[in-house]
């Protein structure tokens, strides 16, 4: 076990341990970089339930991975090695379907449709956490998902063999429906693993490609709005039990804060990306006709496939959407 993980789990057991009636501190991993949005977000929530608690409770993000890396997180949280944390949910499609429902591509591709989505799916998704001893807090979407590359792609044939980034079963999924090649790589490594050709390709937000500085290695940006992920903040059950009343409420109403906050930012932030690529040499631009419609093709397999993997209960949510 890595040093780091090792000295993590024992300040957080610390820290578990110590939440009776009065918690005191509540140490929050975090898998982005301490200027991504999310992570600036997440840092804001943890001054409110400060202030909210006039310091009974204060909750300290660590960005970057640096805490427990962002495959870890969620697993950390469930076990107690740490109270809090934030995670991209899609990540853990695997272990239930429901939580890949806002990463289905071309499914919900504006902030009013994830919206719209997410409304159905959240209650759904709260339980199947509930069930992992966690507890849901709050939530904030990426902006748009779109393609980058190293070269020109116009088709999907275009795509073949190329080593691709994914972060999700979605990613791989398309990566596979492509004709290229998935490596699981984390954000933290994005930028390592795109300069030394680990990978030469992915599917990610404008937030993504600024803060990976991928124009160093990248040229094309296709803005394709696959689908609005999100990142989910939640605590661990019993952590969260053993506070008090008004620390409880002052949890949530940050939470339903930061909640709100965070669409605002995305939102504003979206087009500012776009426009920091291109600015950095970037080529950003729609997908051609072909490339859009050979897209459509695997965002309507991959639909059929969710369906089926999530059973009733996911069709019952899709169908609830498409109202």
């Amino acid at each position: 076990m890595k040093l780091r993980t090792i000295l993590a789990a024992a300040a957080a057991l610390t820290i578990v341990a110590g939440t009776g009636a009065r918690a005191e501190k509540w140490d929050m991993p975090m898998a982005y970089p301490a200027s991504n949005y999310h992570s600036e977000n997440g840092a804001a929530f943890g001054k409110c339930v400060k202030a909210a608690t006039g310091g009974k409770l204060d909750i300290v993000t660590h960005a970057g991975g640096s805490l427990f890396a962002g495959n870890d997180i969620k697993r950390a949280v469930q076990t107690g090695q740490a109270p809090i944390g934030e995670r991209l949910i899609s990540a853990h499609a695997n272990e239930n379907p429901l939580y890949g429902i806002d990463s289905i591509p071309f499914l919900a591709t504006s902030f009013e449709d994830s919206d719209k989505l997410w409304k159905v799916a959240q209650p759904a998704i709260a339980k199947a956490l509930d069930a992992q001893n966690l507890v849901y807090l709050y939530a904030v979407p990426w902006p748009p998902q779109g393609f980058y590359f190293k070269k020109a792609v116009n088709s999907v044939a275009d795509m073949k063999g190329i080593k691709f980034r994914a972060y999700n079963a979605a990613t791989a999924r398309i990566a596979a429906l492509a004709g290229m090649v998935p490596v699981q790589i984390e954000a933290a490594e994005l930028s390592q693993a795109l300069a030394t050709g680990v990978a030469e390709a992915f599917i990610s937000s404008g937030s993504t490609g600024v803060d990976s500085k991928v124009w160093e290695s990248l040229t094309h940006f296709y803005d394709v709005q696959a689908w609005l992920p999100r990142n989910i903040v939640f605590a661990n059950k019993a952590a969260f039990n053993a506070l008090d009343a008004a620390s409880k409420k002052a949890l949530t109403d940050c939470a339903a804060k930061a909640a709100t906050n965070g669409e605002a930012t995305a939102k504003a932030l979206s087009a500012k990306y776009l426009k920091t690529l291109a600015d950095n040499g970037m080529k950003v631009q729609p997908p051609s006709d072909k490339l859009k419609a050979d897209l459509k093709a695997i965002g309507a397999t991959m639909t059929s496939e969710w369906v089926k993997n999530a059973g009733a209960n996911g069709k019952a949510l899709i169908d609830a959407y498409e109202k």
